[in-house]
């Protein structure tokens, strides 16, 4: 049997947010398709030259992309090989050469944009590059400002929405309704929010929490058994909500990309932003935060327990419990880690807050935990 050898990659709502790759071969009466595997009864076979529309893409402009389907079932392939898009350019019909041409043009046009700007902001590109040596962190930030949240929602929900499909969701009980009341509870007291937090939680033994730009939350069962009060939990829901409110997945993930990527977005090319964003979904479950940003995400998740009248205390002992207690690795220290220091300014932070008397969750703890005892 051939081994499988991807060349292309193939979009479609049944697909993956990321693409499924697929091999692609150019026969005489279209394209053919074939996915590794071969269960798939959508999306694969040939596809006829007369069903194909023909445009250009990628971010360089540098990819053939052929359309074809109604558009409750619309399939879109990037190919990129050019030996590939040569075949095909061969091949094509007659009806196709107009459609060829026209993205060629776009090509060449695209293209002889990019060298006009890049060569008018060549001398600023250099400034930029000395300036980050000293300002990285405020061009990450002005490029995350021009990203709209529709986008970073949209970014963060394909990540989340394939981490999902991999786990036990708990849909309902006293563990979500515990949380889903935690979640209530501090998000009334967020001002000018302009997320819709989705918080879930899911069916592991793993001591951990994460949050996604554009407001998405997973919450693991072993964190909640882990914790010896609801206001425990509710502190590291507080920090990772903040994570979100102050946008941090996205500077990573800007970060990440570069200084081009940066600088295209400062320039206003955003739409560049977006045609990564099926590349990055599965690095954002694995991104660290910087110690800045979880200085930052620590400071504003104890000020908005201290709005929502929640004891803040609970946040610096369970995660100082974790760090005397505990000598196997905890996936919550390892991308939280607690250092003394952190603990130290934590309860500063907490000390130098007015006074004020708690007010006490409506379900009780070792209700909360008993329901996942089989969890």
């Amino acid at each position: 049997m051939t081994p499988f050898t991807a060349n292309a990659l193939c979009f479609g709502r049944d697909f993956p947010a990321t693409g499924e790759p697929c091999s692609v071969e150019i026969v005489l009466s279209g394209v053919r398709i074939d996915f590794q595997d071969l269960s798939r009864e959508t999306g694969g076979g040939i596809v006829p030259f007369k069903s194909l529309s023909v445009s250009a893409g990628g971010l360089n402009h540098d990819q053939l992309v052929l359309t074809w389907g109604e558009e409750s079932a619309k399939r879109t392939l990037y190919l990129k090989d050019p030996a590939l898009i040569s075949a095909f350019r061969e091949s094509a019909p007659t009806g196709l050469t107009e459609a060829l041409e026209q993205a060629a043009v776009k090509v060449r046009q695209v293209r002889r944009r990019y060298r006009t700007v890049w060569g008018i902001a060549g001398g600023a590109i250099v400034a930029l590059a000395l300036f980050l040596w000293f300002g990285s962190d405020l061009l990450v930030e002005l490029a995350v400002n021009r990203i709209p949240v529709a986008w970073e929602q949209k970014l963060g929900e394909a990540a989340y929405r394939d981490f999902l499909a991999q786990q036990t969701v708990i849909k309902d009980g006293a563990a979500v309704s515990a949380v889903h009341e935690m979640t209530q509870r501090l998000t009334q007291r967020i001002t000018d929010n302009p997320y819709t937090f989705d918080v879930t939680v899911v069916k592991n033994d793993v001591v951990n929490a994460f949050a996604l730009p554009g407001g998405y939350v997973v919450v693991f069962t072993g964190l909640m058994k882990k914790a010896e009060t609801g206001e425990e939990v509710a502190g590291v829901l507080s920090h990772e909500l903040n994570h979100v409110l102050q946008r941090h997945g996205l500077e990573r993930i800007v970060k990440q990309l570069g200084l081009l990527t940066v600088v295209s977005i400062i320039l206003g090319d955003q739409q560049g932003f977006v045609g990564l964003m099926r590349q990055v979904g599965v690095e954002l479950l694995t991104l660290r935060f910087s110690r800045e940003q979880e200085r930052e995400a620590d400071v504003m998740g104890v000020q908005l327990l201290y709005r929502a009248k929640i004891d803040p205390d609970g946040a610096i002992r369970f995660f100082e419990r974790l760090s005397d207690k505990d000598k196997e690795r905890i996936e919550l220290l390892s991308t939280h880690p607690m250092s003394q220091a952190r603990a130290a300014r934590l309860k500063a932070e907490v000390a130098a807050l007015p006074k004020q008397v708690p007010e006490p969750f409506t379900f009780d703890w070792n209700t909360v935990q008993n329901s996942m005892a089989g969890s």
